[in-house]
């Protein structure tokens, strides 16, 4: 019976840690670890128990990103199809978006799935970056909320080495994270970054020797699983919007979320425990 490509494990505090396990592929992600990853990623948002997601690889890496195995078997399969004389080629800029206005309502593939499943989890995540995190591997690092990175961590925007663009959000997720000139630089140049790299530049929250990683990341996911994690949930989409909003927009859903956050039971123990002068005792709803 072929092993499980999700190791999934989770603590008493709440906290799920999914941990990809295909060392022979450096945990690439093809059938059936991407599905099951999808999976598993689906149950902790519907579930209230877990408060905290930790996304790891196993072996030397986080996640090699795509098979090119599969991608040479694609070009097989399209130049097989393909006719004798193509037609002639649009402008790049045209073939990447012909109608710009009316795109919403096209339909268009909308590129891996894991992507808006991490990015729209109202819980906090975590990646625990362990070696090479590359291609499509890096953006499910990016879709993360936190980035812990061990030093022998390598992030790397691999698709321009196949003559790619990332399909997986990262050109839209990434700028917001380390600015666009260092966005470019990674994405044109298809260049690793080290933990210490990703660090500076604002990729990585945290790096810390790689027999730490995970004691690292288990202590801060601990800590938020600790806390009113749907507050943290609004919090996030409060972010997340900020970046298409100006102020005036923003403090009207400021204080939407703040007004739900006030019928918590969370927020009734806070005050409690404040003025009870101890730690409280959050649940999370």
């Amino acid at each position: 019976m072929p092993f499980a490509k999700i190791i999934s494990e989770t603590t008493p505090e709440g906290v799920l840690i999914l941990t990809m396990n295909d060392p022979d592929t450096l945990n690439a992600l093809g059938e059936p670890l991407m599905p099951e990853l999808e999976s598993e990623v689906d149950r902790f948002a519907a579930d209230n128990d877990l408060r905290v997601l930790v996304i790891t690889g196993s072996g030397r890496a986080f996640s090699s990103g795509a098979n090119v195995r599969g991608f040479q078997r694609r070009i097989n399969d399209a130049e097989t199809a393909a006719e004798a004389v193509p037609e002639p080629r649009a402008t790049s800029w045209e073939e990447l978006d012909p109608d710009y206005t009316a795109r919403e309502a096209l339909g268009q593939k909308s590129g891996p799935a894991i992507v808006p499943k991490l990015h729209n989890l109202h819980k906090p995540s975590f990646a625990a970056v362990n070696g090479h995190a590359y291609g499509l591997g890096c953006g499910i690092a990016i879709s993360c909320d936190i980035r812990i990175a061990g030093e022998s961590a390598r992030f790397n925007e691999a698709f321009i080495r196949n003559g790619l663009v990332p399909a997986d959000g990262s050109a839209w997720q990434l700028p917001k994270l380390v600015g666009m000139a260092n966005a470019l630089w990674m994405q044109y140049s298809g260049d690793p970054i080290d933990g210490q790299e990703a660090y500076r530049i604002g990729l990585a929250n945290k790096v810390v020797p790689d027999d730490k990683l995970m004691e690292t990341t288990l202590e801060m996911a601990t800590k938020l699983a600790r806390g009113p994690v749907y507050a943290m949930g609004i919090v996030k989409q409060l972010i997340h919007q900020a970046y298409q909003q100006d102020l005036a927009e923003h403090l009207p859903l400021a204080s939407r979320g703040q007004d739900l956050t006030r019928t918590t039971f969370d927020h009734k123990e806070g005050v409690a425990a404040f003025l009870e002068k101890r730690k409280p005792e959050f649940r999370g709803h």
